[in-house]
């Protein structure tokens, strides 16, 4: 069992992703998180499931070039779906 708030494994990306695969539907959780913010339940619920549970609170680690760290899951979110990276891992 993996500990709560911690990112999932390569496989369990794989997973994850799997549904959002097809662009639109990473689009799509997109648009509701610009639209509605992190606070939505269906946000929520993925950005939970992504961290086995548990939303990370406070600053996230990168290692992408030029953005080693965000405030929060939140704004990493926010991040890859403007940037339309949607399956980079923290």
């Amino acid at each position: 069992a993996q500990q709560l708030g911690t990112p999932l494994s390569d496989q369990e990306y794989r997973e994850f992703f799997r549904s959002l695969r097809a662009a639109h539907h990473a689009h799509t959780a997109c648009l509701l998180r610009e639209l509605y913010g992190c606070q939505h339940p269906l946000i929520q619920r993925l950005d939970k499931y992504e961290n086995h549970g548990l939303i990370p609170k406070g600053p996230i680690c990168s290692e992408l070039p030029g953005t080693p760290s965000f405030p929060d899951f939140c704004a990493f979110s926010f991040y890859r779906c403007t940037r339309k990276r949607y399956f980079i891992k923290v």
